[in-house]
Parts: C-alpha cells; structure tokens; sequence
C-alpha cells in the first residue's frame, strides 16, 4: 500500500514538490517520500479514533459530500506542514502550500482508485489492513463500506452513519472486543 501511496504522491507532486524552488531539486524524492510517510501517518492516526475512523468510512464509501475529505484534509495538512518544515526548513507557508495542494489531490485519487473496479492498484481491504497494522485483516471492510452507503449503519435513524452510530452499535449487546463487534455486523 504505501509504494502504490508513493506513486500516487509523485503523479501529484509536480508543481508541489518538483518544481518547486524552495526544495532542492536533489531532495524531492526525499520531500516525496516524508510527504507520503506522513499521509500514511495521519491516515493511520485516524483510523484509531471514532470521528477519524468515521471520515475515513465515509471518504472512502462517497458519503461524506467532500465534508469528510475536507476534515481528513485538515487533519493530515498539519502533520505534512510540521514534517516537511522540520526536514527541509520550510516556512510554514510554503509548507501549508505543499500541503494544501497535493493533500486533496492524492485523497480524491486514492478514492477514485480505491473504488473503481477496473484499477487494482489500491484495494479498500488491503489499505485498512496496511494502516491498522493487520488488526483488520478478518474484517469485511468492502462490506462495511457497503452498510455506510446504504445508509445499513444508521443505527439512530437521523439520515447518517455517524459516531454515535458507531458508538451504539459497539456498545450492544455484551461481552467481545470492539473487532468482534464490527465482525458481527457482517455475520463473521
């Protein structure tokens, strides 16, 4: 996942990275490379918190109206800002440049790809997997992604699949770990 993450970064790093002067031009894989690592980074952050784990659902399930991409926008921008300042001296505005033009690109990419059928270069299963650290690997993440856009999470019934959803349906019933919970939405 994070070479395919990588390739993904230098098809949209052209005027961010590559061309850009305030990175030398014999360290713009390196600024590739940390931007990549740090993606990967808030991404799997996210994924261990409730709200962060719901916008990662919802961004990748096409939910979210760009509301959840946004958010995950944000939230990867200040670790891509701090990183890429502490490793190549940027100031932060041309950090927060970098950031705020290749962060959306890459994320409207990685989707895109994530779910067209004919591009097996990201794979929705294999990226939960990489980022949980395999911790999702007897999960069926395509089929939560299905409950999240068919609305088949709306535990509370107020039009979205949102943390209290998540929440209520982690707190019924008793007894099992949170993995077993969400494999029992699936009939595992």
């Amino acid at each position: 996942m994070l070479e395919n993450l990588l390739d993904l970064v230098k098809q949209h790093a052209g005027s961010s990275i590559i061309n850009n002067p305030a990175i030398p031009n014999e360290r713009n894989d390196e600024a590739i490379a940390e931007t990549t690592n740090s993606i990967a980074g808030g991404l799997q952050g996210l994924l261990s918190q409730g709200g962060g784990l719901k916008d990662v659902l919802k961004m990748f399930g096409g939910q979210d109206s760009g509301a959840a991409t946004n958010n995950i926008s944000q939230q990867l921008s200040g670790g891509v800002i701090q990183n890429l300042m502490d490793k190549f001296g940027l100031d932060k505005g041309a950090a927060g440049s970098i950031a705020g033009s290749l962060i959306p690109s890459v994320l409207s990419n990685l989707v895109s790809k994530t779910n067209d059928p004919a591009d097996n270069s990201f794979n929705i299963q294999n990226i939960f997997n990489s980022l949980s650290g395999g911790q999702t690997s007897n999960m069926n993440i395509a089929g939560l992604l299905s409950k999240v856009k068919g609305g088949g999470l709306d535990v509370d019934g107020d039009g979205d699949t949102d943390l209290q959803d998540l929440m209520a349906v982690f707190s019924k019933g008793s007894g099992g770990g949170i993995l077993d919970k969400v494999k029992g939405l699936f009939g595992n």
